[in-house]
């Protein structure tokens, strides 16, 4: 069988999942599994956190502020989900799961008095973590603010399935359960936090809840409109900058994740695993979506967690650092990901050649033909058209959504060509709707 013909096997058996999960049983596992943050009992964690090493208590201290912070976000932003759901069960379950985001706000702020002796209020134990949240989390969570805002704007569906993808979807199945994942592991062998260990397990368990609930709305939202499937394939293709940075450890210290027994590599592929499972449970799954993805999909999690992290590294995806990397492997590694997102049918059937020249880097061009794309290395004798420019600036316009008519101006990026290469370059590839900030 064919790799499309298993992606929609695979997506058709994930609908029928997600069909077999009604709102009343999500609704009864949630009165099934009320627990209280006020009565967990951290007498001995205060000795384990005592034992831990500096660089774990480091580690701990990163990875556990994102969780607060993440916990009072999402529990401030939830009222306009609720106004917005268009069924009376889905509000009913959205407000239960505000309690829950509220009861996990109040576990972590014990911890983090009782535990770290770090605040007394909530507020000021919120403040203690922000110096830990990085350029990723910031405009995730930046994003989920102005989401909420847009919920109270236009209730449409499309724009409440987008909301949903951005908060159960990539908030809690993308960035939070790979997290508690390994997290659990460890304190669960360890035996050395137990408070913390049965918190975290029970703060799972509610988000496990959560994400059944998003891959539900989700899968309906999609059977009912199409819109809803283009719009949630839009907010991905605008969070994967950021999304996937979240996990970047500060100063790339990877002591950070070792420490605990893991490595960077394996938490990115844990997660890729995990939701891709859930979002062909939708009935859409990320390798239909259009540039979400765009890496081979023969590769396993493993190696495309390996390409994710050493494009961030070199200042390529990821946080912009000014100063690209431009070797081989890297090159190699973008023009893949170029040649994938290129649309091939805004060639209208002509082959199209695109060189580009670049002032500090080595030559690379693009053939589009026949619906395909190839991207080698080297000089093009026939191109339709040549891009000059460096390749700090290519990276900027292919990757940071820096505007190119910009860089055209500062003449920092020449086209040599008609107009109308020009103008079929720019339906290839469309500009990014904004700027990485």
């Amino acid at each position: 069988m064919s790799v499309e013909h298993t992606d929609v096997a695979r997506a058709a058996d994930g609908a029928r999942a997600a069909d077999g999960i009604s709102y009343e049983d999500l609704y009864d596992r949630w009165e099934q599994g009320n627990w209280r943050a006020s009565a967990i009992d951290f007498t001995r964690d205060r000795e384990g956190w005592n034992a831990l090493t500096e660089i774990q208590h480091r580690s701990a201290l990163w990875i556990y502020s994102m969780f607060f912070y993440g916990e009072d976000s999402v529990a401030d932003n939830l009222s306009p989900y609720i106004d917005a759901a268009p069924r009376p069960e889905q509000k009913y379950f959205l407000a239960t799961q505000q309690v829950d985001e509220v009861r996990h706000s109040v576990f972590f702020h014990r911890f983090f008095r009782e535990v770290i002796g770090a605040g007394d209020s909530i507020s000021s134990t919120l403040a203690y973590t922000e110096p830990q949240l990085n350029w990723g989390y910031r405009n995730v969570f930046d994003r989920l603010d102005r989401m909420a805002d847009d919920l109270r704007k236009d209730r449409s569906l499309p724009n409440f399935a987008r909301g949903i993808a951005l908060y159960h979807m990539v908030v809690e199945a993308t960035l939070a359960q790979p997290g508690q994942h390994y997290i659990e592991d460890y304190f669960a062998k360890a035996g050395t936090m137990p408070g913390f260990n049965e918190g975290m397990t029970n703060v799972s368990r509610d988000e496990q809840r959560h994400i059944g609930f998003g891959v539900k709305v989700l899968s309906e939202c999609f059977r009912e409109s199409d819109e809803c499937k283009a719009a949630v394939a839009e907010l991905l293709r605008e969070l994967l900058p950021y999304s996937v940075a979240v996990f970047t450890p500060p100063g790339w210290d990877l002591s950070y994740t070792r420490c605990y027994g893991f490595e960077l590599e394996d938490i990115y592929a844990f997660g890729l695993r995990s939701v891709r499972t859930k979002w062909r449970a939708t009935g859409y799954p990320l390798e239909e979506m259009p540039g979400v993805l765009p890496l081979d999909p023969e590769l396993d999690p493993e190696e495309i967690a390996r390409r994710q992290i050493t494009l961030m590294r070199a200042g390529v995806l990821g946080a912009p650092n000014g100063a690209p990397e431009s070797s081989p492997e890297i090159q190699r590694l973008l023009f893949d990901l170029v040649a994938r997102v290129a649309r091939t049918e805004a060639v209208n059937g002509a082959p199209m050649t695109i060189q580009w020249r670049f002032s500090d880097a080595a030559p690379w061009h693009l053939r589009i033909d026949n619906g395909r794309s190839a991207a080698e290395p080297g000089v093009a004798p026939d191109a339709d058209l040549t891009l000059e420019t460096s390749w700090r600036d290519f990276v900027g316009v292919s990757m940071q959504g820096e505007d190119p008519r910009g860089l055209m101006l500062r003449r920092r990026l020449r086209p040599r060509g008609s107009l109308r290469q020009l103008a079929r370059l720019q339906k290839v590839f469309p500009r990014r709707p904004n700027r990485l900030r």
